[in-house]
Order: structure tokens, then sequence, then C-alpha cells
């Protein structure tokens, strides 16, 4: 399964089929960029002629893409100056403008004479009518460009998964850091703890003043506090089966609950949303082990766990 971010760009220029008669002949250009967001939000710019088309290009954009700021603009242009042009009509339209209003004002000699405006109008409608329906070709630019379009997001979307697994891996390493400190500070704690507790036991012999019921409650608390602490390694281990999970991803496998074979994997509309989700729960993590440290350098892991983590998060934005 490809990973595709949700920028890209796209732009293409045809020359579409006219009519024998046809006073020009216009080219179709279309573009296509997008930006990443939340959801697939569409945007058309489109000219006079192709408006009527606008569904078409929306349902052909749905049915490929699932997230992002989509920006579709599609005009038809005239060869600049052009003595066919739509804003400059020919000799033979203007004798059968002014044939038709000398019919007109036979008939109805109230009737006024057409503006310098009203030839211009019924000027761009004839040449646009002669140019032939513009759907066809428009709609094929469009498959054209989207494919340019997904091609490139693709790339994006690959140097996107590159530097994610670049980052797993510097995790990965960070991880495998700190498990062997875990012992260490489980032999911390369990000092600590016996410490404590002789002290309370020392003082409720030479003072009288602590029972022995509080001298065990006492103990029961320190108890608890420590095992609270020592559930590092917990959060190391859950911190490799995200970072498992995160290469399987981009992989296009999905970890399943199978004996861990592999399954089939999610779609890619759901990609970007499912590495968001994994990454929050890395982040989770490695603040808590920050929180549960007791050593200078466990705490100098979980920074830099952090840091790393919130590159991810900014990379996985982008990925749809």
């Amino acid at each position: 399964m490809s990973v595709y971010s949700m920028t890209g760009y796209a732009s293409l220029q045809t020359t579409p089929s006219t009519t024998s008669d046809a006073p020009a002949t216009p080219r179709l250009g279309l573009e296509l960029r997008s930006v990443n967001s939340r959801f697939l939000d569409l945007s058309f710019k489109l000219g006079d002629e192709l408006r009527a088309h606008e569904s078409v290009l929306r349902e052909l954009l749905t049915t490929n893409l699932k997230r992002g700021k989509v920006e579709l603009r599609a005009y038809v242009a005239h060869e600049a100056g052009s003595a066919a042009s739509p804003n400059v009509p020919s000799a033979a339209l203007l004798q059968q403008l002014a044939h038709a209003q000398n019919q007109v004002q036979a008939w109805l000699p109230q009737a006024q004479a057409l503006s310098v405006a009203d030839v211009l109008r019924l000027g761009a409608n004839t040449t646009q009518a002669a140019q032939g329906d513009l759907g066809t070709p428009l709609l094929a630019l469009a498959q054209e460009a989207l494919a340019q379009f997904m091609a490139s997001r693709e790339r994006e979307g690959a140097r996107l998964a590159a530097m994610l697994a670049g980052h797993t891996s510097q995790l990965r390493d960070l991880v495998k850091t700190a498990l062997p400190l875990v012992p260490t500070l489980v032999a911390a704690q369990q000092q600590r703890f016996v410490e404590r507790f002789t002290e309370a036991l020392k003082q409720a012999d030479s003072t009288g003043q602590l029972s022995a019921t509080a001298a065990q409650e006492r103990a029961l608390t320190e108890a608890a506090a420590f095992a609270i602490r020592i559930d590092v390694a917990e959060e190391l281990t859950r911190l490799g089966a995200h970072l498992d999970e995160i290469d399987d991803l981009l992989a296009g496998k999905s970890r399943g609950s199978d004996k861990g074979k592999a399954k089939s994997a999610p779609q890619a509309t759901e990609l970007g949303k499912r590495l968001d989700f994994i990454i929050q729960e890395l982040h989770r993590e490695a603040n808590t082990l920050g929180s549960k440290s007791s050593t200078l350098e466990l705490s100098r892991i979980s920074v830099d766990m952090k840091v790393l983590i919130e590159q991810m998060r900014e990379q996985v934005q982008n990925i749809e």
C-alpha cells in the first residue's frame, strides 16, 4: 500500500477538437493543487464556459481523494491577438447579426438597435456553441491531471514514510538504551523502600509513639509507591508495540491478534488518521516514562523521545 501525502500539484493544457467552421481553437487548461486538511475540502475555479461541468469534476475528485484541501482551476484560453477571438466577432458573424436585426426591426419598428455589448455577448455565445461540447475533453484532461497529481502525492508520501521510518528507528534505539536502566531503577527503589521502612521501625522502637499498625500502614504506602515507580518497563514495552504498528502500517500491513500474523492492510483513507492516533499514544507513554523517572538519564531519554515524537506528529499531519 502506497503512502500518499496531502500535498500535491499538477498542471496540464490541451487543445480540444472543434467543428470545421469554428472561428477559433481554444486551449483547455487545468490545474490541481492541495495541502493538508482534516477532511476533504474541494474548491473550484472554473471559467464561464466550464461551470456546467463542476458536478462531473467534483465526482471525479471525491472518488479518488479522501482528505486534503484541494483546489481545481480550469479555463478556456484563446490565442492572444486572434481576430477570431470571442471578444472580436468575425465579419460573417456581424453580417448575420445585422441581418437578424433588420428582420426584427422590419416587424417591430420600435425595437432598439443592438449595442456593442449585445454584439459581443451574442458573438461569445455563438463562438462557444461552435466550439462544441467541452465536457468530454475537459473530463479527459482532468483524469490525466489527476493521475499526475496522485503521482506527486505518492512521491511526497514516500518521502514522509522514509522520514517516519528513520524516527521510529531512533525511538527504538532510545527504548533499547532505557531497558537496561530498569533493573537499576528497581534496585534503587527497593533500597529506598527498605531504608524508609527501617527508619519507621526504629522511630517506633525508640519513642513508642508509632504503633505497629501505623508502621504497617506506612510500609504499605511505601510499597504502593514502589510498585508504581517500577512500572516503567510497561511503558517501554508499549512504546515498542506502537513502533511496530507504525512500521507495519507504513509497510502496508495491519497488526492482528491472530498469533501475530499480518492481516490485510487498512484502507489508505484511514492511514493518516490511524498514524495520528498512534503518535498520540507514543506521546502519552513517553510522558508517563518521564513522570515516573527517578534518574537523570531516564529523564533525558524521555525528553529525546518526546522531541522525536513531536517531529513525527508534524509529518503525519500531511499523510492522507
